[in-house]
């Protein structure tokens, strides 16, 4: 990932603060200590789900820190054309805005864009974390679900900030629901009308006339779908609690830090980018494991490192999770002082 640039006598004092006793960091925090972050949902009005995230804003400044925008669409696919995958799939992409790495040429700008677009849709895409409901018939008809991320400021963390925009993003997400239906004559209807040209007049009024779609037991059979819902409207997916977050552990012999800025990120080795997902309170999965930098780690210094990762990954799921739950509430107050008003 792409760092800022400093200079040797910089870099070293810079490492020799971290390393000191007590460690110092430029902005006052300790080793692991995060930033603040700010988290809004439902950002994007046009977006079955969305989220905007900052971390390192200055509040009384008002800018500054790396901020992500990250938003969910919603569409169908064909199973049997080959064009979906039965049971829907996720599709994820991040972007940078050019401003926010005017530094970085157009190659090196598309790297960093691939980098982390292979990192999200490895971690995000995995088959242990696939929503159930993006099925809309069997066979037939699936959602593709798009993850888009935009970077559009980066003052460190990035990595971090992707997966946790992402995760809102997708807490935030609604699947319409969807009522299958097919045209169906009934079979004994059928045979009457057939032998209706033997019929007087007041004989073929009688037939039934029955509603050429019917929504019964359809679901095996069904040719088509209907969207009884609004496009904003629908359930959340599926085992929403389980999206993976990320925490980059900034590497730095014998210590290590979370949440580094841009100064700090150029000033150490490596860095390994830890994702994991919480299905249960308190019982984590590891999702992804990625090592960047030239430095090298044995086997047991990497398992020190996943178990001090998961740790931190379980603090900022459940402080995360918190500011979740407050921004549903906070919406779902103001649907219900909306819909009071008309």
């Amino acid at each position: 990932m792409t760092s800022a640039l400093v200079s040797k006598a910089e870099r070293a004092y810079i490492q020799a603060s971290l390393q000191a006793t007590p460690p110092l960091r430029g902005d006052g925090r300790g080793l692991l200590d995060f930033r603040t972050v700010f988290l809004e949902t439902g950002v994007a009005p046009l977006a079955n789900g969305s989220a905007r995230l900052n971390i390192g804003k200055m509040a009384h400044e008002g800018g500054g820190g790396t901020e992500i925008l990250a938003a969910t669409k919603l569409e169908v696919e064909d199973v049997e054309t080959g064009d979906g995958v039965d049971g829907g799939r996720i599709v994820c992409s991040v972007s940078c805005s050019p401003s926010a790495y005017s530094h970085l040429s157009s190659n090196a700008l598309d790297e960093l864009q691939y980098d982390l677009t292979v990192i999200l849709q490895q971690t995000i895409a995995h088959p242990s974390l696939h929503p159930q409901n993006l099925t809309i018939i069997p066979r037939k008809k699936s959602w593709l679900l798009n993850l888009d991320v935009l970077i559009l400021a980066d003052s460190g963390n990035v990595v971090d900030a992707v997966f946790m925009a992402a995760r809102a993003a997708l807490w935030d997400t609604k699947v319409p629901r969807t009522r299958a239906v097919e045209y169906h004559a009934p079979e004994e209807i059928q045979t009457m009308r057939d032998s209706a040209g033997a019929m007087d007049i007041d004989q073929r009024e009688a037939i039934p006339q029955a509603s050429g779609f019917d929504t019964r037991e359809m679901v095996r059979t069904a040719a088509d779908f209907e969207l009884p819902d609004y496009w904003d409207e629908g359930e959340v997916l599926n085992g929403r609690e389980r999206w993976p977050l990320c925490v980059t552990l900034n590497l730095l012999p014998p210590t290590h830090f979370l949440d580094a800025t841009l100064s700090e990120e150029a000033s150490v080795p490596s860095r390994m980018h830890l994702a994991f997902s919480f299905g249960k309170p308190n019982a984590s999965k590891l999702q992804s494991m990625r090592l960047s930098g030239p430095g090298e780690l044995d086997l047991s210094q990497i398992k020190a490192y996943i178990a001090d990762g998961e740790k931190y990954a379980c603090d900022l799921f459940n402080a995360l999770e918190a500011k979740l739950r407050d921004e549903d509430a906070r919406r779902n107050v103001k649907a219900r002082n909306k819909f009071a008003l008309r």
